[in-house]
């Protein structure tokens, strides 16, 4: 997904991504698959095929892209399914690539259908077969290209089509990272952000982070702030614990977002059942948002529970919010 930091953030962002496999954290199997596709193919001389990386925001989908343009010893171009509006633009970029170049194509499920056809032959075939004119005087010119490896990066793979779909050599699904993981994240992230933080800090802000790296990033560099201006830079228990709630992020890593939406479920519906579209008009969210934002954390952590009559809040989340829970769950 697009970036909406700030510049600095952006910068320090891309400072903390792993640079080789030994300092890429978790994700272990997938890891050692896309390794196993390298190796076998610089043993034949080739550029690995194409691959597919599915799972929500900030689990490392770029990253893994740019391990696999090192490893390749190529470079790497970086572009998003919006950014591609027309033919045109898609023979920019893939004439501009070097042979054996990585094409990452980040939310891939919102690339224009149109230029799915387009982008066929040229995964198949490195080809490119552009229509210029129209009507009678239309003619077709075949573009030769350079072997590359396109990496298709998505949050919604039930979006793309079949054809796209089983154009990819390798189609694989990024999940949310285990607690022992994301310590050691913040942990790496620390020492080359040179903070002085304390084992046990590091835990409250691991817990918080929805087990996914971005978001632990995102809470360090916020509490380093807190630690500059209130304690000389030193990181301890009670400085995490003071920026996270001041951060609005309780203990199990829900921010306000998250919990207006249980709220709008369990108040307004009664808990539910309840369909999305009401839902998110109820919470005032939109649709999109609630599906790849906060309903995967929500239905990770069991607050949420999805059943063939729609949403619906779990005793866990009456619990956490506080509030006496007398459903029976019989519709379930």
């Amino acid at each position: 997904m697009s970036s909406n930091l700030p510049p600095e953030d952006e910068i320090l962002d891309s400072s903390l991504r792993p640079k080789n496999w030994a300092d890429y954290v978790g994700q272990e199997k997938i890891k050692e698959n896309i390794k196993v596709i390298i190796d076998a193919a610089k043993q034949r001389g080739q550029s690995p095929d194409h691959l597919l990386l599915y799972g929500n925001s900030g689990l490392g989908k770029t990253t893994l892209a740019q391990l696999v343009a090192l490893e390749m010893g190529k470079k790497i171009r970086i572009t998003s399914g919006p950014a591609i509006e027309r033919a045109g633009d898609l023979a920019a970029i893939l004439t501009n690539l070097q042979e054996g170049d990585v094409l990452f194509l980040d939310e891939i499920h919102r690339m224009h259908k149109s230029i799915e056809e387009y982008i066929y032959p040229a995964m198949e075939d490195y080809k490119l077969n552009l229509i210029l004119g129209k009507g009678p005087m239309a003619r077709t010119m075949e573009l030769k290209l350079p072997r590359f490896t396109l990496i298709g990066a998505t949050t919604r793979p039930g979006l793309l089509s079949t054809p796209l779909r089983n154009r990819f050599g390798g189609t694989f699904q990024l999940n949310f990272y285990k607690p022992e993981d994301i310590e050691k994240i913040v942990e790496r992230s620390a020492r080359l952000l040179q903070i002085q933080i304390e084992p046990e800090a590091i835990k409250i802000i691991a817990k918080r982070s929805r087990f996914t790296p971005r978001v632990a990033n995102r809470l360090l560099k916020r509490v380093r702030d807190f630690a500059q201006v209130k304690n000389h830079g030193i990181v301890t228990s009670e400085i995490a614990k003071l920026a996270l709630d001041s951060l609005e992020v309780d203990h199990q890593g829900l921010e306000p977002g998250d919990i207006k939406i249980l709220l709008a479920l369990i108040e307004k519906f009664d808990g539910g059942p309840v369909g999305l579209q009401s839902l998110a008009a109820a919470a005032l969210e939109e649709e999109d948002t609630i599906l790849d934002l906060y309903e995967p954390y929500l239905m990770q952590m069991g607050f949420i529970e999805r059943t063939p009559r729609g949403r619906v809040a779990s005793k866990l989340a009456y619990e956490h919010l506080g509030i006496k829970y007398t459903k029976t769950n019989t519709f379930i």
